[in-house]
């Protein structure tokens, strides 16, 4: 295991940290990108006149700024200028709809938005650079969305203390200090990306960001990785585990490799140069709250660790007890890592935020575990319907309240099956699966985009008027008709495609010009896709080209591409062998 020592809980801003190095050490390259690298002298002066546009534009401090920028420095200058401005950052993917991104902007009440020229959401560009406000640990850091069991999305608060608690939990744990170079992987909207970040700029270290290209394909980012010489780096469970199994160099630069966010069913490959390190830890409670070494041997399913310094796990039954030794309780969260509560929403804060009289204020995450004899705890799964679906925390309800605003949709229940969102309808007119897909497509980011649709006359249901999950028929003997018109492989090559999409989907009801994507396919599903078509044409194809092409029409002629220009680099010889 991990030593994971106490350190003191310094409980300083990290923009103030960041402003030290950048006066003392502002040569040293705080974030390399594909579009180059950036020192922490140019980090600060950057983020301190973007502030200055900020303040020119009405932000005040205490106010919260919304941020919806690609992966890239220019989105980490921009975080950092938020808070010297005094303010909070709200982090947005820009992939995600318009329709969600103004939504949240509005929820959040943003005082302005930093995102490209011309973004529906707004625009902020930099100004004269104003001095830096101050900055006070009790001062709110982010606010960020998670799914609520409302059918709507939370907003929860996290201070500059929350932070802080994390930060210093994470340079003593994992050694980070000036010069460790880490690596930033995580959704942009999603709160691991603030524990990628914020440690490694706040001990002096190298930021490093891969292209989306290399980010999703296990095979490549272990490349990378390796090539650029990462000491650190996050990655979310369904892409850690191929990660941890592979083979790696002796000599790999990684020492540790962290993961978190859904259930770890894996363990690393014995010999591999790095520790890896499984973490739990919901929104609310800023980002880890247990965690621990995974060894290679061991008996079942690997635990989420123990509680990190300054972070109390207590499993009580419904009544607030504690459970006993052994018996599965709810996991409640306590300790300096425990957010505000939800913005706009007393009343769930209430009832999530709670105070214990025997332990103090608590965060009820809805999750159980029990406490292994070695004090170690092992997750079992939500108490409510709250799933993770892809390393996100999804709640049905907000798909099935995004579903029955379509007006073809009379009624409808989301649940996970097998690790995929399936979605059972009753419809009020004849709809096809691809057309729902694209209506979804259009409110929720594409990981709450159900894979399947079922079609059922009508709900089943119990004697108490519920809906009988249990009478819920297997999604494939139900389902949907994908679309209309599909057109069918013409060629060998569209039709070995067609064959491994469909493997991998679970179903061939669909064209070869229909997008992968709105078929219910993701980057994880589609890095199987181009594994087999790897091996299956002898090329080396990527989960860039799939992304890039997207239907199995214009994947084929990708493919046939590849195929040529390999034939075309040949010598004589070679093709002589190959035809013998």
């Amino acid at each position: 295991m991990l030593d994971l020592p106490a350190t003191e809980t310094l409980s300083r801003p990290i923009r103030l940290r960041i402003g030290e190095i950048a006066r003392g050490a502002g040569a040293a390259v705080a974030i390399e990108s594909p579009g180059g690298s950036l020192s922490y002298a140019a980090l600060d002066a950057r983020a301190a006149a973007l502030a200055g546009a900020l303040a020119s534009r009405g932000v005040t401090p205490g106010a919260t700024v919304a941020v919806c920028l690609p992966r890239s420095a220019e989105q980490i200058v921009a975080l950092l200028a938020v808070w010297y401005a005094g303010a909070a950052y709200l982090p947005l993917d820009p992939a995600w709809p318009e329709a969600r991104l103004a939504a949240f902007v509005t929820r959040a009440g943003c005082a302005a938005a930093i995102a490209p020229r011309g973004a529906a959401i707004g625009t902020v560009t930099p100004d004269d650079t104003d001095d830096a406000v101050s900055a006070e640990a009790s001062d709110l850091a982010y606010v960020i969305f998670t799914s609520g069991s409302s059918g709507e999305p939370k907003a929860v608060e996290v201070g500059h203390d929350n932070l802080a608690a994390l930060v210093d939990w994470h340079l003593g744990a994992f050694a980070i200090g000036a010069g460790t170079r880490s690596a930033h992987l995580a959704g942009l909207g999603f709160d691991a990306a603030a524990w990628e970040i914020w440690p490694t700029l706040a001990a002096g270290g190298t930021l490093c960001l891969p292209d989306d290209a290399v980010r999703l394909d296990p095979c490549a980012l272990r490349d990378w990785l390796v090539r650029e010489r990462v000491e650190v780096a996050f990655a979310p469970t369904a892409l850690a585990e191929p990660l941890a199994t592979m083979d790696w160099p002796a000599d790999a630069p990684l020492r540790v490799l962290l993961t978190g966010a859904d259930k770890l069913t894996v363990r690393p490959k014995p010999g591999q140069p790095f520790t890896f390190v499984n973490n739990y830890g919901p929104t609310e409670c800023t980002v880890v709250a247990t965690s621990g070494a995974v060894a290679a041997e061991g008996v079942g399913l690997p635990s989420i660790g123990a509680a990190i310094p300054g972070t109390t796990i207590h499993l009580l039954d419904p009544a607030g007890d504690a459970v006993t030794p052994g018996a599965p309780g709810e996991i409640h969260i306590g300790g300096a890592q425990v957010a505000r509560g939800y913005r706009g929403d007393p009343a769930l804060t209430a009832a999530r935020f709670v105070t214990h009289p025997r332990y103090g204020r608590l965060y009820r995450t809805g999750d159980l575990a029990l406490r292994l004899e070695d004090g170690d705890y092992a997750f079992l799964g939500r108490v409510d319907g709250q799933v993770k679906v892809r390393g996100h925390r999804i709640e049905p309800a907000e798909i099935a309240a995004a579903l029955h605003r379509l007006p073809e949709i009379a009624a409808s229940h989301v649940l996970v099956r097998d690790g995929e969102l399936v979605a059972y309808v009753t419809l009020n007119g004849e709809v096809t699966a691809g057309a729902l897909r694209a209506a979804l497509g259009e409110a929720l980011p594409d990981y709450m985009v159900p894979t399947h649709f079922a079609r059922l006359d009508a709900m089943p249901l119990t004697t108490n008027g519920k809906i009988d999950v249990r009478a819920l028929p297997d999604p494939a003997s139900a389902a949907l008709t994908e679309s209309t018109g599909a057109r069918a492989p013409q060629t060998p090559t569209e039709l070995r495609l067609f064959e491994i999409v469909g493997d991998v989907l679970g179903h061939r009801d669909f064209g070869v010009d229909d997008d992968f994507f709105l078929l219910g396919g993701h980057s994880l599903l589609g890095t199987q896709v181009i594994i087999r078509a790897r091996d299956a044409f002898g090329i080396d194809l990527s989960l860039f080209h799939l992304f890039e092409a997207a239907t199995v029409a214009k994947l084929a002629d990708v493919v046939e591409t590849l195929i040529f220009a390999k034939i075309a680099a040949m010598s004589d010889e070679d093709i002589e062998r190959l035809s013998a």
